[in-house]
């Protein structure tokens, strides 16, 4: 649906610059933007890779066990009907350990894994109470570091790349609350229905 939108749009703009007269403007708008798109992405790889750098020296050194361990009793409480020691724990737990510090690239596969086993454990089609609690913490932004946003700062010379962590962490603190609280009202009210 998606491509379907970005298409039309990119069809209207065509058509409309065709009307009126201003294909050059687009062609020159094409090809800067191209042209940007590919030096912000390799200007990214250096800062990216130096994250992924440090964060497989915090795994190795313990760190991220340590958080792990940390967060579970919380995330053990969000996700009542998975058991503590089931691998989907350890990968949601994972998951959220790299999205904290911004690395959604490095989360993703982790999340991917957490609803395999989701899945495995609900043994339905259908979404389960927990899967769906996953997704909604994830789809709240749970960043507490945005390193990819400070890489782009850093990019076009920011006078101060990291000012903006202090806000993303009020922004988590907001939307995860949100989210949890959502989730929490929309299984109570499922329960609720279901009784009757």
């Amino acid at each position: 649906m998606v491509n379907l939108i970005w298409a039309f749009m990119a069809i209207i703009g065509i058509v409309y610059a065709m009307f009126n007269g201003t294909m050059d403007q687009v062609n020159q708008a094409l090809f800067q933007g191209a042209d940007e798109a590919v030096t912000l992405t390799i200007g990214l790889i250096s800062v990216l890779v130096f994250w992924l750098g440090i964060m497989k020296v915090a795994e190795e050194a313990g760190l991220l066990r340590i958080l792990t361990r940390l967060f579970k009793p919380f995330v053990t409480r969000l996700f009542p009907d998975i058991p503590k020691n089931h691998p989907a724990m350890g990968y949601i737990l994972s998951n959220f350990t790299a999205n904290l510090f911004g690395l959604g690239n490095a989360a993703t596969p982790m999340g991917i894994k957490a609803m395999e086993q989701m899945k495995q454990l609900s043994q339905s089609d259908k979404a389960s109470r927990s899967m769906i609690t996953f997704l909604a913490i994830n789809t709240s932004s749970l960043t507490l570091i945005p390193t990819t946003v400070i890489a782009i700062r850093m990019k076009y010379e920011s006078a101060a790349p990291t000012e903006i962590v202090g806000t993303t962490i009020l922004a988590t603190l907001v939307s995860t609350t949100a989210a949890i609280i959502v989730d929490r009202i929309f299984h109570y009210r499922r329960v609720r229905k279901n009784k009757r």
